[in-house]
């Protein structure tokens, strides 16, 4: 699900240029739609996963499917920019939300040893979009205008994400009643809500996925227009974003296994430097082996450490709120999204140039690094 979902979303980078040269509408402008996206998903993230938490994730990830599959179907019809920018960043963005935060949720509950690595895996999922989903783009804007192209991944959505909805299932812990008992194996069992979202610990989670992925929106949207104005074919470039995926698998099960062996806050602060120097490396290179090393890399870290957020929640908040808790985070995240794509666009625009796209995308890593380092885990209750 997680694979169809973001692979969908994931579309339109590959669409772009296509969508540009037929309509005549601004690179900034398409852009835009991506960034409406995040903002959508933001505040989509945070009331999906409040709702999973009431009603299950199941009902919510069938809806979700549900409303992907026609708003693909409709933006393939949008005959204005501004009618695109609507229908793909508040409806496929919207539903798009709910599908990550109530899954990411659903798995913290069933796993408790070995989580981070539980997380990654279903994590993985959302990482094969590049590997698979983005490729098949590619191949349909090759042989179909991109409004055929959207119709056909519409269907796709359909007939995968919703029957396959229909087989999530509630945490054990979770399925007597709507609330874990407060046990004292449960972290900080007896907070409310309102003293959870007020906490340093949900806070810098919040910021620091905010910076995160401001750092690797941009890199991530724009590369295959980068590679494409360094003279490299669309088919060459979109296999970068591939790789980018293809690593991302590795690294989400490396970091998964990293964290359950070195915790999970240490191996993500380390992770985010390592993220950092990845976007800078992006402002150097030029030529497609020089795109590949540097996507190999990068994919590995920034979709290593994606999961890492939802285990340190699982590790500070009882299973009872994590929906809106991971919704929470995921909502900074999908605001950090957000700066990328128009960012990227209004730089490209501005100076025919990425450069400093990538030199911004890295010094927001930074901040994340920095902010990363500051968190510090509720402590231990004690078993007296």
């Amino acid at each position: 699900m997680g694979c169809v979902a973001f692979g969908a979303m994931f579309s339109l980078p590959v669409f772009l240029r296509p969508i540009a040269r037929d309509t005549g509408w601004s690179i900034t402008g398409i852009s835009s739609a991506m960034t409406f996206g995040f903002l959508t998903m933001a505040l989509g993230s945070a009331v999906w996963g409040n709702l999973s938490d009431r009603y299950g994730p199941r009902p919510i990830v069938l809806t979700g499917s549900i409303v992907l599959a026609a708003a693909m179907a409709l933006a393939s019809r949008a005959t204005s920019l501004g009618e695109f920018q609507l229908i793909f960043g508040v409806a496929v963005g919207g539903s798009t939300a709910a599908i990550f935060a109530p899954m990411m949720a659903c798995v913290t509950g069933w796993f408790d040893a070995r989580r981070s690595l539980a997380v990654s895996l279903v994590s993985a999922g959302m990482g094969m979009a590049p590997l698979t989903m983005s490729p098949l783009a590619a191949q349909l804007i090759s042989s179909h205008d991109w409004r055929t192209s959207l119709q056909i991944l519409a269907v796709l959505v359909a007939v995968i994400m919703i029957p396959v909805s229909l087989l999530v299932r509630r945490p054990p812990a979770m399925q007597a009643d709507n609330a874990t008992p407060a046990t004292v194996a449960e972290p900080q069992a007896g907070i409310t809500l309102q003293q959870a979202i007020r906490s340093p610990q949900f806070i810098t989670l919040m910021l620091t996925n905010f910076f995160c992925c401001a750092t690797h929106s941009g890199p991530i949207f724009h590369t295959v227009s980068y590679a494409i104005s360094c003279g490299i074919p669309l088919v060459a470039a979109v296999s970068i974003y591939s790789l980018e995926g293809l690593a991302g698998l590795g690294g989400r099960v490396a970091f998964g296994l990293l964290g359950d062996r070195f915790g999970a806050k240490r191996v993500l602060v380390s992770g985010l430097l390592l993220q950092a120097c990845g976007a800078f490396a992006y402002y150097f290179v030029r030529e497609l082996g020089a795109f590949y090393a540097v996507a190999a890399v990068f994919g590995f870290v920034y979709a290593g450490v994606m999961p890492l957020y939802a285990v340190l929640a699982r590790e500070n908040f009882p299973l009872r709120m994590m929906g809106t808790i991971i919704g929470g985070t995921a909502m900074a995240g999908s605001l950090g999204m957000a700066t990328g794509p128009l960012a990227g666009g209004l730089i490209y625009d501005a100076f025919a140039s990425y450069g400093w796209l990538y030199l911004g995308a890295a010094g927001m890593g930074i901040g994340a690094f920095l902010i990363a380092s500051t968190f510090r885990p509720y402590a231990p209750r004690s078993l007296n």
